[in-house]
């Protein structure tokens, strides 16, 4: 199993409206490209940094799927995120891979 993460750092200021634009825009746009069977939320309870951190775990079993949402559609889906909260908060990804499940 492959696990895509991306990690949001948000700005404390706009955490409630930030919320709202992910679970109605950002999520659904990133689980329509068809790369993903299913998702996590979670969030970081002992972050160093300033603001509210979260993170978003993407599974898929492929990685064609992967990387075909890598190439045709995550720049998109992160410009259009940079649109509409510009310097408000941080992101970084990475792409996981489970070895063993307990």
């Amino acid at each position: 199993m492959l696990v895509y993460n991306e990690t949001f750092i948000v700005d404390d200021a706009i955490i409630d409206e930030w919320l709202i634009w992910i679970k109605n825009n950002h999520l659904p746009a990133v689980l329509a490209t068809g790369a993903f069977d299913s998702y996590k939320v979670l969030t970081v309870l002992d972050s160093p940094n300033e603001g509210i951190t979260y993170c978003f775990q993407y599974h898929t079993d492929a990685i064609e799927r992967y990387s075909d949402f890598y190439y045709k559609h995550m720049e998109q889906l992160h410009q259009a995120h940079n649109a509409q909260f510009e310097e408000r908060f941080a992101l970084f990804h990475t792409l996981m891979e489970t070895i063993e499940e307990l």
